[in-house]
């Protein structure tokens, strides 16, 4: 009997690329005085470059960023705090993403959320979403010490809503730090399509959040589907 519900935040419920798109063209925009020397598109097409989706720390993206476009009037410090402070009002959700919490809130099922990356930066992102009350247990790697896809995270999140592993399900958008690391411990894996990758051995795939709640139902093994498309991944 599925029980609880977990997710990864970036790429999974935030929708980051458009979030960082909007972000860095904002960025761009309040800082022109001292990024003005080159255009909009060659700051923001090197930054998301330097970035690499978000796998590469901020400090070391924009001291390359200094670097190589010859910015002088500003330091990477201070580049670094502005996209700290307002990332957050660039934060863009998937599509349908709060029904989605509520239709699974409605049927009583426990909510979580496991996020790699700083504390206080993630649950402003969080809060900026509108989501943070739908969840009961929400654990971002800095704050526990410990980060995806180290079974131990997983394991406490579960711990914290007190059920077991095969009484939940995690959804998430990388193949190995969310999915195949809810696999290793007995969760059912539910993966966020993203393009940059294929194959991903899954137990489901979701194009849209609004295929969540019928999927759990398939799990639960309910014929509530009938009129929606899943994509079973084989086996």
């Amino acid at each position: 009997m599925i029980k609880a519900v977990l997710f990864d935040l970036d790429g999974t419920l935030l929708n980051r690329d458009e979030s960082l798109i909007g972000f860095i063209n904002n960025q761009y925009e309040r800082l022109k005085r001292y990024v003005g020397h080159v255009s909009k598109d060659q700051y923001i097409k090197r930054f998301i470059e330097l970035d690499e989706r978000g796998y590469v720390r901020k400090d070391k993206v924009y001291r390359q960023l200094i670097y190589e476009l010859e910015i002088v009037e500003i330091t990477w410090e201070e580049l670094l705090q502005d996209y700290i402070d307002n990332f957050r009002f660039n934060c863009v959700p998937f599509d349908n993403l709060i029904q989605m919490l509520k239709d699974l809130k409605s049927e009583k099922f426990l909510l979580g959320m496991i996020t790699n990356g700083f504390g206080q930066f993630q649950m402003d992102n969080i809060k900026a979403l509108g989501i943070e009350r739908y969840f009961d247990v929400i654990l971002v790697s800095e704050w526990e010490g410990v980060k995806k896809p180290d079974p131990e995270i997983f394991l406490r999140a579960l711990k914290q809503l007190n059920v077991s592993p095969e009484q939940s399900i995690f959804v998430g958008d990388h193949p190995a730090n969310d999915v195949k690391a809810a696999r290793s411990i007995g969760m059912k894996g539910i993966w966020k399509k993203d393009p940059q990758w294929e194959d991903v051995d899954a137990d489901f795939i979701v194009n849209d959040l609004s295929e969540l709640p019928c999927i759990i139902k398939i799990l639960l093994g309910s014929d509530y589907h009938e009129n929606i498309k899943l994509k079973r991944l084989p086996q």
